[in-house]
């Protein structure tokens, strides 16, 4: 895969920008606005691990956005959105990296402008501190869901216990979260576990 590339699915118009260590070189069409939170970035120390080479894809079903972009890394984000953004706004946000603090920047997540996040992370694995007050305070953001309780983040970087799919992981329940989207842009996420349900 290489970013501009398309994935033949019938009813979705899934483009790859983010693959192999590059980014998309041209905005998405409707993107390409100049980012304002890139100007107050601050680039980590190049990462070599194979996170910064992660595969991220940007999905529009109808009038619902959406963006995955696995494990992509602090700095890919910047070459992504700075400086003029390269995906424009979204309604959903897959937190990247499970949570983690070495992505999940500001020029990505505050420039995304999402409704609701989902962050896959463990009870002990990502959900830091910083990343989800990144998400939290991201302009626009109604919610963020979480697959597990992060132990890091004690109750004041935790959402609520309704939105959370597993509250331990000893033994892991593997509770999951269910998005159903909607072709007029309108989405629902459903915490089984809790059996609460919110529409955006």
């Amino acid at each position: 895969m290489k970013p501009g590339d398309k994935l033949p699915i019938t009813g979705l118009d899934w483009t790859i920008v983010s693959a192999a260590g590059s980014v998309l070189e041209k905005p998405l069409p409707g993107a390409g606005k100049p980012n304002p939170f890139c100007a107050d970035f601050k680039p980590m120390d190049v990462d070599p691990t194979e996170n910064a080479r992660s595969t991220g894809s940007f999905i529009v079903f109808g009038k619902f956005r959406m963006v995955d972009l696995g494990d992509l890394t602090w700095n890919k984000e910047h070459d992504l959105m700075c400086p003029n953004n390269k995906i424009g706004q979204v309604d959903f946000y897959v937190v990247s990296h499970h949570g983690q603090d070495i992505s999940n920047s500001a020029v990505l997540v505050h420039a995304l402008h999402a409704k609701a996040a989902i962050m896959d992370n463990g009870e002990k694995k990502g959900g830091t501190v910083a990343a989800w007050d990144t998400v939290h305070s991201s302009p626009g953001l109604q919610d963020i869901w979480q697959s597990h309780f992060s132990a890091a983040g004690g109750q004041e970087h935790n959402s609520d216990e309704k939105m959370i799919a597993n509250m331990t992981s000893s033994p892991d329940p593997g509770n999951y979260l269910k998005l159903v989207a909607h072709k007029d842009g309108h989405f629902e996420i459903t915490n089984p576990r809790t059996g609460y349900s919110k529409k955006y």
